[in-house]
């Protein structure tokens, strides 16, 4: 967009570049909006004004903030105009979070926008030319964007929007940037106020935070300042259960090694998986919603501990954890998709456990275990890996990762070897499921050879759960190469089933 900052000064000459396009330009980023602030008689007029000569659509975002949002029919461009809070600027500087996020740019001063767009996604701003003279700073933001720090703006940041705290880690993870111990103090004394936010608002800086390949140190440190058990309280427990078996710090420290085991797998998954990495990309794409997974996946041990003779046992956590897994993602409003997959991983993470329990893993057994997780299957097969190798150190990882597409040991010799035998045997396990997944399908997901018409015309069967039966029969057959084609699927069911016929 040819003149967009000339077209903004001749516009809005009394407006002012705030926020984080700011902080952007001098960190020389793109930004993907612009925000405006003037005074709240301007607002409505001037985005009437500047969307006709942007010829963009106009409408207001909130009446009682003054906020007015433009955007570009052509470039997909969004401004956002908003009212100062507070009498002028200055008040509204003050107020803001952090000290970058506090700099203020004169629209009137030098400066050159560079709008790129891609068809169907929304345009990127990058600030050019911006002059260090004309910045308003009054809390030294640019001292600590040098600095690669996050400063709080005043004590009350947190307590006016509590949300704020999690978009200290938020920023930290994407920007790169250290947060000071100031910050970490305050955000002890208000971290219960989180309970304050709303679900969808904590979702979206938790969504942010977790795509990062960084989110695993800023969850420890969230984990410090007790904001991570404020905002998940059902982790409080986790701390002091299983000190025995997991060590200090319990499950949870258990759950926290599992995500950064997670992480770390999914920004090195053709490390991990050679073989079928790219095929395993688009399935592991959404990173927070697997991190999300990872970190609920135990959330039922404490619920469940039971001492069964010298050991301690968690029956039935899975399935309780996917049912405490739910009310949390939709306390944070979850979409219904993503909270119904989370929670088949949770409530089924066991399954590839309870097949790495015999010596030999069957195309039958592989077959069943696709069939019941369905879509679920193969995102649970990468939280399951997290959850093996977060009993093994670094370096073990290091040394046994190359083996773990190697043929399936026996149990017998995995148990010689301790915890390090035992997790090379269960990546061996997940490793033998995707190649049965992605190099034997047909074993997998057999071609159906009859429908049910054709079983009720063969049998002479009257419509019946029996139907169904018997085409889950067929597909096993095939399965383990019993049946190939219609004609000898046909043989298989009158073989059978033609004893167990009921007429029409």
């Amino acid at each position: 967009m040819a003149g967009l900052a000339d077209i903004l000064r001749s516009t809005v000459p009394d407006a002012y570049y705030v926020g984080g396009a700011v902080r952007d330009a001098l960190l020389k980023k793109s930004s993907g909006d612009i925000d405006l602030a003037l005074p709240k008689d301007r607002v409505k007029p001037a985005a009437l004004a500047l969307a006709k000569a942007l010829k963009a659509a106009a409408f207001e975002m909130d009446a009682q903030f003054g906020v007015w949002r433009l955007v570009t029919r052509k470039e997909n461009l969004q401004i956002d105009l908003t009212a100062f809070q507070g009498k002028n600027l200055k008040e509204d500087l003050l107020r803001r979070d952090f000290t970058f996020n506090s700099l203020a740019y004169p629209v009137p001063a030098p400066l050159t926008l560079e709008v790129k767009t891609a068809k169907g996604q929304k345009a990127q701003i990058r600030f050019k030319n911006l002059q260090k003279k004309f910045l308003i700073d009054l809390k030294g933001g640019v001292k600590d964007l040098d600095a690669r720090q996050i400063r709080l703006n005043n004590p009350r940041v947190f307590a006016d929007d509590p949300l704020r705290m999690l978009r200290v880690f938020r920023h930290a993870a994407e920007l790169k940037f250290a947060v000071t111990p100031a910050v970490l103090r305050q955000m002890k004394k208000d971290a219960p106020l989180i309970a304050q936010s709303a679900g969808e608002r904590v979702q979206e800086e938790l969504k942010r935070l977790f795509h990062t390949p960084r989110a695993y140190e800023n969850v420890l440190l969230m984990d410090k300042t007790g904001l991570l058990t404020a905002v998940f309280p059902e982790l409080e427990a986790q701390r002091t259960c299983a000190e025995c078996y997991y060590g200090k710090g319990g499950v949870l420290k258990h759950t926290l090694d599992c995500f950064k085991r997670e992480e770390w797998l999914l920004e090195n998954l053709p490390k991990a998986f050679p073989k079928y990495y790219k095929k395993l990309a688009p399935i592991a794409a959404d990173k927070a919603l697997f991190k999300m997974a990872v970190l609920l996946h135990d959330v039922a041990k404490p619920a469940t501990a039971n001492v069964v003779g010298d050991r301690l046992r968690f029956f039935y956590h899975e399935q309780k954890g996917a049912r405490m897994a739910r009310a949390i993602l939709e306390r944070l409003h979850y979409s219904k998709a993503d909270s119904r997959l989370i929670c088949a991983m949770i409530g089924e993470h066991l399954r590839p456990s309870n097949l790495a329990s015999n010596d030999v893993i069957t195309d039958r057994g592989a077959y069943k275990f696709f069939r019941d997780l369905g879509d679920a299957a193969l995102p649970m097969l990468l939280l399951c890996w997290a959850d093996y190798t977060s009993y093994i150190s670094d370096a073990q990882l290091k040394r046994i990762l190359p083996k773990s597409g190697d043929k399936l040991m026996s149990i017998e010799k995995a148990k010689k070897t301790a915890n390090v035998g035992k997790t090379l045997r269960h990546m061996q396990v997940l490793s033998l499921l995707l190649k049965k997944y992605f190099d034997s399908p047909k074993k997998i997901k057999p071609t159906r050879l009859l429908d049910g018409r054709e079983v009720m015309q063969a049998l002479s069967l009257a419509p019946s759960p029996l139907v169904g039966e018997i085409l889950e029969a067929v597909a096993l057959a095939q399965v383990e190469g019993e049946v190939s084609d219609r004609q000898s699927a046909l043989e298989f069911i009158r073989r059978r089933y033609g004893g167990r016929q009921a007429h029409k």
